[in-house]
């Protein structure tokens, strides 16, 4: 009996040794396939593909370069956020800079391709006032420059001829018809004849054959709508000048 309670016992214990072997067994691969995250684990990755994080050092299965170690704290175990070491860092030839408003370095400017149009708020179209021939046009080619009061073109209108005339015989009975003569004045007004023009036709007692249309405006001409001879009538666009200081 004494012999059989030794057996019992002996079994008892071999099976109490081997369960606890394979418990510790068990445990240890079980917290190397789930190696716990603690800011004491190195973290290893690819300097190149910052997306290989391994738990040990080797190559990159990607580009077979060697891991570099990573620095590790509570804050980059986020697999969304790596922190390299300094030689990762320069074998990955990363470069900052910090970007501040209105002080960005000519040559890290951006030369792009495009085109420079106009201001088309700022455009005029130059018109003549009063219909007749062009006799004469000042403006050769696009692309000049005219200043505002530059004559652009002179041109005979007979309608104006006959004002003219108009104009000298009331203005010799301007003091016993002002009204008629105030109404041809203004006629010629209308017809953006200035008051020194009308003056001197006055004065001298002469019709002008032709007469002047002065640029309205400064600046770049774009367009000719019309060539010297050409017959206008009133409101006709001549010329396109555009303002180029602002495009």
């Amino acid at each position: 009996m004494k012999k059989y309670l030794i057996y019992i016992g002996l079994v008892s214990a071999g099976l109490l040794l081997g369960w606890l072997f394979f418990a510790h067994q068990s445990s240890q691969k079980t917290s190397s396939d789930h190696p716990e995250i603690t800011t004491a684990n190195q973290l290893w990755t690819c300097s190149m593909h910052s997306q290989i994080v391994q738990y040990e050092s080797g190559d990159c299965p990607i580009c077979g370069m060697n891991l570099t170690p990573v620095k590790t704290n509570t804050e980059s175990l986020n697999t969304n956020e790596i922190k390299l070491s300094e030689n990762a860092v320069a074998l990955a030839d990363i470069q900052t800079t910090v970007v501040e408003v209105n002080k960005i370095p000519k040559e890290n400017t951006l030369a792009l391709s495009g085109k420079i149009a106009e201001n088309e708020t700022t455009n005029t179209i130059q018109v003549s006032y009063f219909s007749g021939r062009i006799e004469q046009l000042n403006i050769n080619f696009t692309g000049e420059k005219v200043q505002r009061g530059q004559v652009l073109a002179t041109i005979y209108s007979p309608e104006l001829y006959t004002a003219q005339q108009e104009l000298i015989t009331s203005a010799r009975l301007k003091k016993s018809q002002p009204t008629l003569y105030k109404a041809v004045k203004n006629k010629l007004k209308l017809w953006k004849l200035s008051e020194n023009q009308i003056k001197e036709i006055e004065a001298n007692g002469k019709v002008l054959k032709n007469l002047p249309i002065y640029a309205t405006v400064s600046g770049i001409v774009l367009e000719k709508l019309v060539t010297q001879g050409d017959y206008v009538v009133q409101g006709q666009a001549l010329l396109k000048i555009a303002n180029l200081n602002t495009v």
